[in-house]
């Protein structure tokens, strides 16, 4: 029952998938770009901004480690402390 749904689901987005293909037309409307082309976006913001998100996403995942390892070693002093004197270690 679980392949005869999972061939049905394959079948369903190989259609639908296809839908939009199928629905173009060749273009008779083409017309070429005349004069010089600049670009409607400056690049310089976009570069800037993408850099400053990942910084951003950068230290806030090295924030979370800063974290987690502060709570390993709180635990790790918290066994240390409950463990009886057993002289030296090894």
């Amino acid at each position: 029952m679980n392949t005869l749904r999972r061939l049905w689901f394959v079948c369903l987005s190989i259609a639908l998938a296809s839908v939009p293909a199928l629905a173009q037309q060749p273009g008779q409307d083409f017309v070429p770009v005349t004069g010089p082309v600049t670009e409607q976006i400056p690049a310089a913001p976009l570069v800037i901004s993408s850099y400053a998100f990942f910084l951003v996403l950068l230290f806030v995942y090295l924030w979370t480690i800063w974290r987690r390892i502060g709570k390993v070693e709180a635990d790790m002093r918290a066994l240390e402390r409950r463990q009886p004197e057993r002289g030296p270690h090894r």
